[in-house]
């Protein structure tokens, strides 16, 4: 037990020294912006001080404007992905469960998966409008694919072992996929799920950028760029980053939890 103890505490000792270790580099990013902004070396247009910014964010918040834009990108977003989701996985059990769908369908979408996810919006926009539809539509198409591609690749990777006994149980189909298939492609589908997140909010931020400009923090960038209101616009960066970041936590921490019976 002095052991196991000894062990845990050393290893949480080296998992805080490497999130502090992680946090020079950017300490060190901003000291070096603030003083570049407060000394004059660079245009404090181009590269707002911190202050400038903070402001800036207080002045968007007071006014209720901050608010009404994460709210909308944070909706958009997570509709999108849900939507993208609720499609990814069972087309890639789907794929993964059936040799005959693998065979006929799975070149093609190996093919199409190789376009930039970008490359969908003059094509999205004809059939979808410019709108919140369009938007919805481009972030769902986001996520659908990295949550098609690992919901397939865990459903091929069913232990040969528990098909076979599977077999001689002569279970459903039902059954299989329910006892068997599932709980066997779980962690790769919560890897497609990880990632689809990821590529759900970079396609948030591409929807809100590239198509008609409404409530959302790539709204909110778009208008400082147009009315050279740098500041308006590093918030925005920011902002994207901070959620981002918090979002890849959030799904982390709850993937490892749904994951731990893997453990046992």
């Amino acid at each position: 037990m002095t052991a196991v103890t000894t062990t845990s505490g050393i290893s949480g000792k080296a998992r805080t020294k490497q999130h502090w270790n992680g946090l020079i580099l950017p300490a060190v990013l901003i000291l070096v912006w603030e003083a570049a902004s407060q000394f004059g070396i660079v245009d404090a247009r181009l590269l707002p001080s911190l202050g400038t910014i903070a402001g800036r964010a207080w002045n968007e918040l007071a006014e209720g404007r901050l608010a009404v834009d994460i709210a909308a990108s944070l909706v958009r977003y997570l509709t999108g992905f849900a939507i993208g989701s609720a499609l990814g996985i069972p087309a890639g059990l789907a794929l993964g469960l059936s040799r005959t769908l693998d065979r006929c369908v799975g070149p093609t979408f190996n093919a199409v998966k190789q376009i930039a996810v970008f490359a969908w919006i003059p094509l999205i926009s004809v059939w979808f409008g410019v709108g919140e539809a369009a938007k919805i539509a481009f972030i769902a198409l986001a996520a659908f694919t990295p949550v098609v591609v690992n919901t397939w690749a865990g459903a091929r990777s069913v232990p040969r072992d528990l098909a076979e006994v599977a077999q001689v149980l002569t279970l459903s189909r039902w059954q299989r996929l329910t006892w068997l298939a599932i709980p066997s492609a779980l962690p790769s589908i919560f890897v497609g799920l990880h990632l689809g997140l990821i590529y759900s909010w970079l396609a948030t931020v591409g929807a809100e950028y590239f198509m008609t400009i409404g409530p959302g923090i790539g709204g909110l960038m778009t208008e400082g760029r147009e009315h050279f209101h740098m500041d308006l616009v590093i918030l925005g960066v920011v902002l994207l980053g901070g959620i981002g970041l918090g979002l890849n936590r959030l799904a982390t921490v709850l993937e490892t939890h749904v994951l731990s019976w893997k453990q046992h």
